[in-house]
């Protein structure tokens, strides 16, 4: 039978998969268009399986805010040559959309969450690994719901974060906040929610590293717990929030006070971050 130009086009409207992939898959489907999709999404299966093995180290992330939700996606990929791609964007797109819109509560939730197209996000990454010959994974999915929701993407789309206030605050300071977030890194808002495991892995490096400490043989239990909390404190300056010092202020002020200053009221609830160079 013959296989039209119109009949690829048909087709790779409906699965997003290349020009030859899918005249190749209709005339193994003999025309038929159901068939040649399945032969198209066990392809994409095929190549996934065969690169399981691979790493993603390259992709890029995208974020979605809308009514009081915020989320943040990354989708993963071999090499920055892929995720410079048109089609590649697109579907970063596709699943920053599709998370929004239906806002799941984890990542599996997502990957069953339906694109423009109808087909799962779990499907089109299958669909782009297919296409391209390269791995492509849902590398990360958070997201967060409060009265303000704020956001910031590095320039070159590799890391971003969203963060969560107790109330509307001003666009600038919103996103100087999460701006904030994704060059700083913090650990946690602030030190009373900073992960107990955390804490403990520090305490027990500063030990370790004065148990080791010549100078501090033979000094008191009492001293040596005091210079660990010193240490920690120096901890909570450096990795919290709240605590570090604001990176867009001429001043040395924390993000802490710096907020003050601008509403006394505003205080962060949480922050998602993502980074594909850390």
């Amino acid at each position: 039978m013959t296989i039209t130009a119109a009949d690829v086009m048909k087709l790779r409207k409906m699965t997003s998969a290349g020009m030859m992939d899918c005249k190749n898959a209709l005339i193994e489907a003999e025309g038929d268009f159901n068939k040649a999709m399945d032969i198209i999404r066990e392809k994409g299966k095929l190549v996934a399986a065969k690169r399981a093995d691979r790493e993603t180290t390259e992709g890029g992330v995208a974020v979605r805010v809308q009514d009081g939700k915020g989320v943040l996606v990354c989708l993963g990929c071999e090499t920055d040559f892929v995720s410079a791609t048109a089609d590649f964007k697109a579907l970063l797109g596709e699943i920053a959309d599709a998370a929004i819109s239906t806002y799941p509560a984890d990542a599996e939730g997502l990957k069953a969450a339906s694109c423009s197209n109808g087909h799962t996000v779990e499907e089109e990454i299958s669909n782009q690994t297919g296409k391209t010959g390269e791995k492509h994974v849902l590398a990360y999915y958070g997201s967060l719901e409060a009265p303000c929701i704020c956001s910031y993407v590095h320039f070159n789309n590799k890391l971003g974060a969203i963060v969560s206030f107790n109330k509307e605050v001003p666009a600038e300071l919103g996103r100087a906040i999460a701006m904030q977030v994704t060059s700083m890194n913090p650990v946690s808002v602030s030190e009373e929610d900073c992960p107990k495991e955390v804490v403990e892995k520090e305490l027990a490096i500063y030990k370790q590293q004065m148990a080791e400490d010549p100078k501090m043989v033979g000094k008191p239990e009492a001293v040596l717990e005091n210079i660990a909390k010193g240490k920690l404190a120096k901890f909570y300056k450096e990795n919290t929030l709240e605590a570090q010092d604001f990176v867009q202020s001429d001043e040395k002020v924390s993000v802490k006070d710096y907020m003050k200053s601008v509403d006394k009221e505003i205080k962060v609830l949480a922050f998602r971050r993502y980074s594909l160079t850390d």
